[in-house]
């Protein structure tokens, strides 16, 4: 699961927070990812409302694509995931969010270490201020301050983490500019994931040529489902 991941290979996910949608609006939205073959269902939000064992139980039952927990705090760790992505906000200097709740969590995850993947979070200000921002108490980088958002990324690398997360922030009003991705793409040779104020198709197709990997959808896909439908075959021509 963890190389399927990380592989080269264009790919999508499908981020559902377990507080944002009802229970039909989810299953819509599974059959969708299932019969356009999305490669990733992502299970996580900022906030915890619902128990997320519950949403992983309900995509378990409705699909077969692989889940991947997204934790946006230690509430929503679980066992029940395909993989378990444990990230380092590095773009932020919040101590918690970058090794304290990591401590907190080892004990409960090395049951089941083979599904974790260590991987470098880099919120970057794309508009107006996120959840993510509020909720983790840290400033994004700014979008003109490419320097720093590759440099930030090379550390990453450089510290083991085996993905790059470059994410916009749940309700960004635009997406990760494309040069910040390109320049991340020639400095670094880890994958690279790319989320957040995603909305149309054309993004995403500028997304992927500009070197994303991974692209991760989730509010434009409950507000539009066809979105998933344009991501999936988008990724499809490039294999």
């Amino acid at each position: 699961m963890i190389t399927e991941i990380l592989s080269k290979k264009k790919k999508i996910g499908l981020l559902l927070d377990p507080d944002n949608a009802q229970e039909e609006s989810l299953i819509n939205i599974l059959k969708i990812a299932e019969q356009y073959k999305a490669d990733f269902i992502f299970a996580g939000g900022s906030i915890t409302f619902n128990n997320i064992d519950i949403l992983i139980d309900l995509i378990k039952r409705e699909c077969s694509i692989p889940v991947v927990l997204f934790p946006g705090n230690l509430l929503q760790l679980s066992h029940k995931a395909d993989a378990i992505l444990l990230l380092s906000l590095i773009s932020g200097r919040n101590p918690e969010l970058l090794i304290g709740n990591h401590v907190i969590a080892a004990p409960y995850l090395k049951d089941v270490r083979s599904k974790v993947l260590p991987v470098g979070y880099i919120l970057i200000s794309c508009g107006s201020k996120t959840s993510v921002e509020y909720i983790s108490q840290t400033e994004a980088i700014p979008s003109d301050k490419k320097d720093i958002v590759v440099a930030t990324a090379m550390a990453g690398e450089m510290l083991g983490l085996k993905m790059i997360y470059l994410e916009a922030g749940s309700g960004a009003s635009g997406n990760v500019p494309l040069d910040i991705i390109r320049s991340v793409k020639e400095n670094i040779t880890i994958p690279i994931a790319v989320g957040g104020g995603i909305k149309t198709k054309e993004q995403i197709r500028d997304i992927y040529n500009a070197g994303a990997d991974l692209l991760i959808i989730g509010n434009g896909c409950e507000k539009r489902p066809e979105l998933l439908i344009d991501a999936c075959e988008i990724r499809d021509g490039y294999v």
